[in-house]
């Protein structure tokens, strides 16, 4: 077998192994089939060569074109992943953990790209919020923004999801405008190594966005600034060194953790056997032991049954993993593959004989189980192994030990209180799961164990077929946990881009405000539209272009035939005196949708031109009711563009009707497509 020679790219060059490089071993045979590492890796250039090139490249794009970038750079991806699965079998996984990985990595890239583009502005500044009026008359306002960091974010990851794991932290960190230097868990870091080739072969990426160190990184983060961020997946112990780096804690480095997790699943007490819910929860179980044999942050490694119903789910659950067939991950019939590596599963049976001192082992022996077209003596596999804790409440290692491997303990609990106490005895955990058709269990669970989880996922018949699983992260949703879990989020759609930018409060005129923005803020200057601008393309439309229409004056007539054409007679319209007995009327009133439709009339241009769509109207508000005999006239201004294609953008108008009084009636953001 030829010896793969694993690279780093660093400043734009392909560093191969040098000195300190480590040997990497196959998790089926045992045998090395690569090295990593290079003790001579300049760290400092590839950060002056992140912050430098890469961040200037990336900020000079929109989060528009960002979104783009990922979306072309995800869909590269998909094109090659056959060449990702090929290799990634030597990491003990089958074909389905691949999926997870590889294919949840492109997806991942693919959500972010289009929330990029429906959640984030075409512009490089974020707006955080409403504008806070800080004055009396509204000449001095503030608002929140969000400017990329100037630093570059380090990514380090763990081994389990050596493409997964680095493509859910690029996709916001890119889509922030923010380098990244990747560096992955040296036990898989050639799957990940394949991936780095095959974005930076597309051309894709700007240079210096992405960077990657196979092996070890120095003292890389003893150079980092309060710029920069840290992300980090890996055990607590680690996390704790690396978070408590005297450079970390005096530059005020963000510090991002993802780490041990002791989570747990609830049956609940609705879901006996010969339910669907009993079903599922000992089916979400087993699926969630053997999955990367078990080596997943959100597998559940603790598993809370009422205490009549812990025989059933032992045997049910029994029953399920005895049909588990173990091996090589290549063999299509094998259902779950090897740890990662003999060190792995050396820590794994450690950990599994601590909870042993506090549970009965009821199935799965790693002295004699049986393998298919592998030898379990020189690969790096282990059986399930179900424990059963009859004393939880006495207990402590089955609460704060996690075999990061297919290992599960059951306990017993007394009433829903008790279960909750015993799920949050894990002291933070990414996810907990309850299966329950039962609301009210659902919202005690929530209220009670809500503080101490990331996730809370609840599953039952109504949504299982097309729920994603207890142990499945997804983009829109946050990912990350309190306490033990390490107190840091990732995804959550825009919410994760948001640690990589820097929140910052703007004070200032609304013409300040306006121009920083790109936003037409109220109050700020005008600019008479020379034409109308709804004869104007999304290109010439200016931020606060205006127009200020001629008045209407509403009759009686007018309300009664609104009332006639659309069947609204709601006696504010139509009852003198029932209206004048409500004390927001002074009698009979025009139906706000009147003004509306009356106000579109005195703004259209009714021919053919530029704007090709009303596609709604939002913030909608009115403030003073308007009888017959009163004036509307409306005020029209062009408050945000938004590019969606080289065809066509979204212009955001603001709106204003006011009576003859010049008083404000009403108020709302019509949007429109523009040809561009």
């Amino acid at each position: 077998m030829t010896l793969q020679k694993i690279s780093s790219f660093a400043a734009g060059e392909w560093v191969t192994p040098g000195a300190g490089a480590r040997s990497i071993s196959s998790a089926i045979t045992g045998e090395v089939i690569a090295e990593a590492g290079n003790d001579s890796l300049d760290v400092q250039r590839m950060l002056d060569y992140a912050k430098d090139v890469g961040g200037p490249a990336l900020r000079a794009m929109t989060f528009h074109d960002r979104a783009r970038m990922l979306k072309a750079l995800a869909a590269h991806i998909s094109q090659h992943k056959q060449a990702l699965y090929d290799i990634s079998f030597d990491t003990g996984a089958i074909q389905s953990d691949h999926l997870i990985d590889i294919d949840g990595g492109v997806g991942t890239m693919f959500v972010f790209a289009s929330k990029g583009r429906r959640e984030l502005p075409d512009a490089h500044i974020y707006l955080d919020g409403e504008v806070e009026q800080l004055s009396r008359n509204g000449t001095f306002l503030g608002q929140h923004i969000c400017t990329s960091l100037q630093g570059v974010a380090v990514h380090i990851n763990a081994f389990n999801f050596p493409v997964w794991g680095m493509l859910e932290k690029l996709a916001p960190t890119l889509l922030a405008g923010v380098p990244a230097i990747v560096k992955p868990a040296t036990s898989s870091c050639y799957v990940t190594e394949a991936c780095v080739r095959i974005m930076v072969e597309s051309g894709i990426l700007p240079a210096g966005a992405v960077q990657l160190i196979s092996g070890g990184t120095g003292d890389l983060l003893d150079r980092l600034s309060m710029q920069d961020v840290v992300s980090f997946t890996g055990s607590a112990r680690t996390a704790l060194a690396l978070r408590s780096a005297p450079n970390i804690l005096e530059n005020s480095v963000r510090f991002v953790a993802e780490q041990d997790s002791l989570n747990a699943s609830i049956l609940g007490p609705d879901a006996v056997p010969g339910t669907p819910e009993f079903d599922l929860f000992v089916k979400e179980v087993q699926r969630e032991m053997t999955t990367k044999a078990g080596q997943k942050c959100t597998a559940i490694r603790r598993i809370m049954a009422p205490e009549n119903q812990v025989e059933a789910v032992i045997a049910a659950l029994s029953e399920r993993l005895y049909k588990t067939i173990i091996g090589d991950p290549r063999d299509k019939s094998v259902r779950m593959g090897a740890l990662v590596s003999m060190a792995q599963k050396t820590d794994v049976l450690a950990q599994a004989a601590i909870i042993s001192t506090e549970a009965t082992r009821v199935f799965g022996d790693p002295e004699n189980f049986d393998t298919l077209n592998a030898n379990p003596a020189k690969g790096a596999f282990v059986p399930p192994m179900l424990f059963h804790c009859e004393n939880p409440d006495t207990a402590q290692r089955v609460h704060d030990t996690e075999a990061f491997g297919p290992v599960s303990t059951v306990m017993g609990y007394r009433d829903l209180d008790h279960a909750v106490e015993l799920i949050n005895r894990g002291q933070g955990s990414l996810v907990a799961s309850v299966i329950t058709r039962d609301p009210e269990v659902a919202r005690n669970v929530a209220l009670g164990a809500g503080a101490y989880h990331g996730r809370l996922y609840f599953n039952n018949r109504d949504s299982m077929k097309e729920s994603t699983g207890h142990g499945s992260p997804l983009p829109h949703m946050v990912h990350g946990g309190p306490g033990r879990a390490g107190g840091g989020e990732e995804m959550g759609g825009i919410r994760g881009v948001m640690h990589y930018m820097q929140r910052t409060a703007i004070q200032g005129s609304p013409d300040i405000l306006t121009a920083i923005g790109q936003q037409w803020v109220s109050g700020a200057s005008e600019a008479p539209a020379p034409v109308h601008p709804f004869t104007r393309t999304f290109t010439e439309l200016e931020i606060g272009e205006t127009i200020n229409t001629a008045a209407r004056k509403i009759t009686l007539a007018d309300i009664e035939h609104f009332a006639e054409v659309t069947g609204d007679n709601f006696y504010a319209h139509m009852d003198e005196d029932a209206a004048a007995a409500n004390p927001f009327f002074p009698g009979r009133v025009a139906h706000g949708y009147l003004l509306l439709s009356f106000a579109a009339g005195l703004f259209v241009e009714p021919n053919p031109g530029p704007v090709l769509a009303n596609t709604g109207l939002e913030n909608l508000r009115f403030m003073k009711p308007v009888v017959a005999g009163d004036s509307i006239k409306v005020r029209l201004t062009v408050k945000k563009k938004t590019r969606r294609n080289d065809e066509y953008g979204e212009v955001r108008w603001h709106v204003t009707l006011t009576n003859q009084d010049d008083d404000l009636v009403a108020e709302y953001e019509l949007l429109t497509m523009n040809e561009y």
